[in-house]
């Protein structure tokens, strides 16, 4: 009962979010103005087509997120075949409504398998709903990346599928809704009523604008200037340890990886942990000739380490030189370094962001880019950065969750070389300072975003959307807050006036840096000191706003924000 209501709900707010706009158009008019009765004696209407193209849609949209990539990876097609298809279909539809002749080449094929009434009525509807499910991209909240975990993964069972109905009909509802409103308004109204050639004109013509804007990735670009207005309920909505737990959010167990649980996290001593799970669903390789796909199980007879890392993430920074390090030292050794970089933010899932990070890390091993979490969750990883020992048969035989301990894994890749290879010479260990900060010497990392708001310590609500924060008379330490007309989307904020707003973070620790985006400048004072510029252009990537201030303290951070600047987090060392 718990996973339908979870569903429900989930599926209702994702119905009403930004992320369907853009459908929107088309489900108006071609399932609820094509269902309208019209002056004159046109050909019969069917008044159950908003139904179904409702239908089709959810119905192709549930298979393709449950059953989709299983399907394909087993048919060896590309991930977004579905997709391609589905615009082609929409531009044969919408070519079809636009020329009468063409569409009745479209029909001929199918005049002996339909009834006559349908052809007369140009379709039941049910086929534009399946076309705009292969394409319809709602927001992922909570509840839809568990659907699409489980689909990933391939551990499909009975409370998925009880999830996945649940939320179907929960998206259903007001799209429903909207395109009964959309007939009702077109029969109210005398002008609509007299035109259905023009009505099914504009049907056309929504329908090409969807398809070219889905070519060209209109639809994010509009998500991304409409704020999120859902992304606290659905964060609210999953907010507990109850919808957690109903979720699994925190790793799907499959009989790949139960096993993992066998090691200790940073244990002195080698353990055996089982075969080491796939690495699947990557959508791109980096580093490696020809971008070809690497195998585990072709890496048998070497050591293998997989490092799970996102290029701005700040922990992941200060691990990264000494996984550099054990790669440069020991890859003649038989030490093979794989890095699997799941993203934390959108911006992470760009090729070209992921490499210039590398470059900038000197990371010269093979990088997978997991966007969509699936070798990440295979793992049941839940930390960035996180480190897994594989010896020469395939086995796990170390986990480390977080920085540090760096010292023990190194000596457990020695080990684990010297077994491999007897009598192999290995180098000396590496001499990487390590620079993870002691537990509760700093601030945790802070989040600007509306999905996961991290130390606010404003006065009233952090919310999705534009509104005018103050700094309180009194803040806390270890927090943020705002002030001026700000807009929260799902994982920045972001002034919205041309005064640009500002930032007052009471911090402990050494350093403080900022990820930011866009173009502009922010400027920094700390404790009332002298003010520092920094320029600000291009893609996310982090910036050093404050340093040498590790006495233990408690710090002020005022930071300026120009207008068209995009603050995603705090990070501190």
């Amino acid at each position: 009962m718990e996973l339908v209501i979870i569903g429900l709900l989930g599926g209702l707010v994702t119905g009403i979010s930004p992320c369907i706009l853009p459908v929107l158009p088309v489900i108006f008019l071609t399932g609820g103005a094509q269902s309208a009765r019209l002056d004159g004696d046109g050909p019969p209407v069917s008044r159950g087509r908003p139904f179904l193209v409702i239908a089709g849609l959810i119905t192709s949209f549930t298979l393709v997120t449950l059953l989709g990539s299983l399907l394909l990876g087993a048919l060896g097609l590309p991930q977004d075949v579905l997709r391609w298809a589905g615009i082609a279909v929409l531009v044969l539809i919408g070519i079809g409504l636009l020329v009468p002749r063409f569409e009745q080449l479209l029909e001929k094929p199918f005049q002996k398998l339909a009834r006559r009434t349908e052809v007369q009525n140009r379709g039941s509807g049910y086929g534009v709903g399946l076309a705009l499910g292969t394409v319809f991209v709602p927001c992922a909240g909570p509840v839809l990346a568990a659907i699409i975990v489980a689909g990933s993964t391939g551990r499909i069972d009975a409370g998925t599928i009880v999830l996945t109905v649940s939320f179907a009909i929960g998206v259903a509802v007001p799209l429903l809704f909207f395109a009964l409103a959309g007939r009702g308004l077109i029969e109210r109204i005398r002008a609509f009523r007299t035109r259905e050639r023009g009505l099914r004109i504009a049907a056309g013509v929504a329908m090409l604008a969807l398809a070219v804007g889905l070519v060209f990735n209109v639809p994010q670009l509009l998500q991304r200037l409409v704020p999120d207005y859902t992304a606290g309920i659905q964060r609210d909505l999953t907010d507990n340890p109850g919808a957690r737990r109903a979720l699994d959010l925190g790793g799907l167990v499959t009989d790949e990886n139960e096993e993992l649980d066998e090691c200790t996290n940073g244990a002195p001593v080698l353990e055996s942990c089982g075969t080491a799970p796939r690495i699947r669903g990557i959508e791109s390789w980096l580093n490696v000739p020809d971008g070809q796909a690497i195998d585990l199980a072709d890496l048998r007879g070497e050591v293998v380490l997989i490092d799970f890392w996102a290029y701005s993430c700040i922990n992941c920074q200060r691990s990264i030189p000494h996984v550099v390090a054990w790669d440069q030292a020991y890859r003649d050794a038989g030490l093979r370094v794989i890095g699997i970089h799941s993203p934390e933010y959108a911006f992470e899932k760009d090729a070209g962001n992921v490499a210039a990070g590398a470059r900038d890390f000197g990371i010269m091993y093979p990088i997978a880019l997991d966007n969509s979490l699936s070798t990440w969750t295979n793992y049941r990883n839940r930390y960035w950065p996180a480190h897994y020992l594989i010896d020469a048969e395939g086995t796990v035989r170390h986990i480390a969750f977080g920085e540090g301990n760096y010292a023990a894994t190194e000596k457990l890749i020695r080990e684990l070389l010297t077994d491999a290879r007897p009598g192999t010479a290995l180098p000396d260990p590496t001499d990487v300072a390590d620079d993870t900060p002691e537990e509760g010497t700093h601030t945790r990392e802070t989040f600007l975003g509306a999905a996961k708001d991290v130390n606010y310590g404003g006065d009233g609500a952090y919310r999705a959307g534009e509104g005018d924060y103050s700094l309180p008379a009194s803040q806390r330490g270890d927090s943020f807050a705002l002030e001026g007309t700000w807009r929260i989307e799902t994982q920045y904020a972001t002034p919205s006036v041309a005064g640009g707003g500002s930032i007052r973070l009471r911090f402990h620790a050494a350093q403080v840096r900022m990820v930011l985006a866009g173009a502009g400048e922010v400027r920094v004072r700390l404790d009332d000191g002298e003010e520092q510029i920094v320029a600000v252009s291009g893609t996310p990537r982090s910036y050093a706003v404050a340093d040498g201030t590790g006495d233990g303290d408690v710090h002020v951070l005022d930071v300026a924000v120009s207008p068209g600047v995009e603050v995603y987090s705090f990070t501190f060392g």
